[in-house]
């Protein structure tokens, strides 16, 4: 057992000089080797005093000087961003009740010629277009006991008010991306070659869907002024935006012919998007605020901008005696029944739901989109 001591000295003090310990915590490592080593002499087998024996031989004691002295918390991952703002128009709604939107989707009538003594004839108007959405509440709990936030000496839960934050971030992103990319939503843009494409992303099939939009419509089919501002892509296609965004020639063909869209739009990598390389999906997207065309909305209830982090209130009071005051105690010592401490985070969106096959398209001139599933 003695020896066991003496090597577990030895083991704490090369882990102390790779640290870069002064001599002082080397001697006073020695010094506590020293102080078993004394109380240890004279301790036979069959003594009764068991308690040291169990604690002294058993692998209990090797164990906590490798395991709870070093213990220590690796960093976690950085996540990755959904930049999606750009793509949604916001609202803000005054309760859970639905809200209703008329969309403008045309002009009057044309002029036509009256010859002399001629009357006009009269003029018509489209009628608005209905759109009608509402908020949803979005919520997670979570229960700690309060030995368990006490006992954290790694501060494990330290940061979870942060992730707790950033899940609510994460659950939104995803909120988003199925905007466009569920399948009621996709199979709403199987207008023609102006609204859906089967081609991969490449400089060619940018200027495509730039021209697509450029034939753009209303309801009166008058032209629109609908510009491509966004390509929206899976991650798999990073360096190809990429390659297309800096290339001076069409880098898909060996020609000298410009690449006209070189620059000519902002890129948006949605990390939510699925597909297997090479068949990997792209939208784009016009500029609401440029356009005047809406594609989505995102809905938020008035006083709830961003999520909101909760706590239940401990119903613990200290006392000092039983007839007099109450003070109130740390929320950690959570609540009087059982100790837990509970915390949840709470936010509030929605976003238009399209009948007549619209998906969650407020308005399916501002998009463009291809399967990437052909060369």
């Amino acid at each position: 057992m003695r020896r066991i001591l003496s090597m577990l000295c030895e083991i704490r003090q090369l882990q102390l000089k790779k640290q870069n310990a002064d001599g002082a915590k080397l001697a006073e490592v020695g010094d506590l080797y020293r102080y078993f080593d004394t109380a240890l002499s004279g301790i036979k087998p069959t003594d009764a005093n068991t308690k040291l024996e169990e604690v002294m031989t058993s692998a209990d004691f090797a164990f906590a000087i490798q395991e709870f002295v070093q213990r220590q918390m690796v960093p976690g991952y950085q996540r990755k961003l959904f930049a999606f703002e750009p793509l949604i128009k916001s609202d803000t709604l005054p309760n859970f009740l639905p809200v209703t939107r008329y969309q403008d989707r045309c002009g009057v009538d044309d002029l036509e010629y009256v010859s002399e003594k001629g009357e006009a004839r009269p003029g018509s108007r489209h009628d608005a277009v209905k759109r009608q959405y509402r908020v949803y509440k979005f919520q997670k709990q979570f229960d700690f006991s309060m030995e368990c936030l006490v006992n954290d000496d790694l501060s494990y839960f330290e940061d979870q008010a942060f992730k707790m934050g950033q899940a609510a971030r994460r659950t939104l992103e995803k909120f988003v991306s199925r905007f466009y990319t569920n399948a009621t939503s996709i199979a709403a843009l199987n207008l023609g070659v102006l609204y859906t494409i089967t081609g991969r992303l490449t400089s060619s099939r940018v200027s495509e869907a730039r021209m697509a939009f450029n034939q753009r419509v209303d309801a009166c089919n008058e032209p629109i002024n609908a510009t491509l501002r966004y390509i929206v892509h899976h991650s798999g296609l990073v360096d190809v935006v990429r390659v297309i965004r800096q290339s001076q020639l069409i880098p898909e063909l060996a020609t000298n012919a410009a690449n006209v869209v070189a620059g000519d739009f902002v890129p948006i990598e949605d990390p939510y998007v699925v597909g297997t390389a090479p068949s990997l999906p792209w939208w784009a997207f016009v500029d609401w605020r440029d356009s005047g065309i809406v594609p989505f909305v995102l809905a938020r209830r008035q006083g709830v901008p961003a999520p909101m982090l909760m706590r239940k209130r401990s119903d613990i009071e200290s006392i000092t005696s039983m007839l007099g005051g109450g003070g109130t105690v740390p929320p950690i010592m959570g609540d009087f029944a059982t100790g837990n401490v509970v915390v949840k985070v709470h936010d509030e969106w929605g976003t238009y739901i399209g009948g007549a096959g619209n998906g969650n398209y407020f308005d399916l001139r501002g998009a463009f989109y291809s399967s990437g599933t052909a060369p």
